[in-house]
């Protein structure tokens, strides 16, 4: 079984970060997602529109996720290849280069490109100013 790993907030679930899981599922036979926990969002300056159970029971409903775990530390993605053996290490393109170092020899790793029409941020951005 190839066992695959992403990580992300999935705030504002939308239709880019569905495509984002389906490309990843497709890389493997299991798609672990490791979703930021509000305390560790908190500690990046970060604050979701809706609570990590909330986040975890969405993606827990798409077909491709095959589990949930929680993300509490920037260092853990060693730990959770290690733990889960983990074969693939998949996340959107804007970090390219970022993990290659600490995950190097451990799994493969996989950029995949981001959806350019859609992004949370530019979304919660939206309704913020919708609200004012």
């Amino acid at each position: 079984m190839k066992r695959v790993i992403t990580y992300g907030t999935y705030d504002l679930l939308h239709y880019g970060h569905i495509a984002l899981l389906r490309r990843a599922r497709a890389l493997g036979d299991f798609l672990m997602v490791a979703l930021s926990s509000d305390e560790f969002n908190a500690g990046k300056g970060k604050r979701a529109y809706f609570s990590y159970e909330q986040r975890k029971a969405m993606l827990e409903a798409v077909r491709y996720v095959d589990m949930v775990v929680p993300e509490r530390t920037w260092g853990q993605k060693s730990q959770d290849i290690d733990e889960y053996g983990i074969d693939v290490f998949v996340i959107g393109d804007d970090w390219v280069d970022t993990f290659d170092e600490q995950l190097e020899g451990r799994c493969e790793i996989v950029y995949l490109p981001r959806t350019p029409e859609i992004d949370a941020s530019r979304m919660k951005e939206c309704c913020d100013t919708e609200e004012a």
